[in-house]
């Protein structure tokens, strides 16, 4: 029997109901002018509620329109919040389910790192996720169809989070999707100055993002090993905080969005 991991945070941070989901997720993408350049091979988007991040994650999402049916395999890397551990866990779910439909999992390709010492089978740091889970509903909208190999990361090096992407990194058909937020409940001056050091940072495929710059900072800083390994250059789509979608100034959450060519 098939085993379904279903929906923690639908009705929450998205719409439960499909119907006003997709018209959220395709109302984002619409805002995004059309971009006929070649599709990223991996991206960093943020993993907010939909109404604070959602018109930020949009912008890096939209960049795969060309690749739509190109892309049959997206491996998705997101941090933990609620559990804590070392390493980086798999779940055991068959499938990963959304108000838009269910995404089957990649399971030879979870078996491919599962020796590595750092990889580990955690379905419980799976368990209520926002990070990782509200991704779903925008690859949903962009691809045609498509397996997913899903990370929930823990306390785990740059160069343990790369050793997996590599393994996984393969061609064309495979995306690379890191989740990440920037800085956390600064003032609005304040996060903008950090958020654009942190971008600084990210564009130089620097692997240093801090533990005050990024709560996906493990998963970037993988990425970003990687990416400078395998001769990507990044651009940055998108670069915003709550403070200017849908939320106060005195605290607030920083948004990028940048894409890996």
């Amino acid at each position: 029997m098939r085993t379904i991991r279903h929906p923690a945070v639908a009705g929450m941070f998205y719409p439960a109901d499909p119907h006003g989901l997709r018209a959220d997720v395709d109302s984002y993408l619409a805002e995004v002018a059309e971009d006929a350049g070649p599709a990223p091979k991996a991206l960093i988007a943020p993993h907010a509620g939909y109404i604070y991040s959602g018109p930020v994650a949009a912008h890096a999402y939209a960049r795969l329109r060309t690749a739509a049916d190109r892309i049959t395999r997206v491996v998705l890397m997101a941090p933990a919040h609620r559990w804590p551990f070392h390493g980086l866990a798999i779940p055991e779910a068959d499938e990963f389910q959304t108000p838009l439909g269910r995404i089957p999992v990649d399971r030879e390709a979870l078996l491919t790192v599962l020796d590595l010492p750092q990889v580990q089978r955690l379905d419980a740091a799976f368990d209520g996720e926002h990070a990782l889970e509200v991704h779903l509903p925008f690859l949903q909208a962009v691809l045609h169809g498509f397996k997913l190999v899903p990370f929930v990361v823990g306390e785990a090096s740059a160069a343990e989070v790369a050793e997996v992407l590599e393994r996984l990194w393969g061609g064309d058909e495979t995306l690379i999707v890191v989740s990440s937020d920037l800085s956390h409940y600064l003032g609005y001056e304040a996060a903008r100055a950090r958020d654009a050091r942190t971008t600084r940072r990210i564009e130089a495929l620097d692997p240093s993002v801090g533990d005050h710059d990024a709560c996906g900072r493990n998963p970037v800083n993988g990425l970003l090993t990687v990416a400078r390994r395998h001769g990507l250059t990044v651009q940055t789509v998108d670069l915003r905080n709550s403070g200017d979608t849908a939320g106060p100034r005195d605290r607030v959450v920083g948004y990028g969005a940048y894409v890996f060519h």
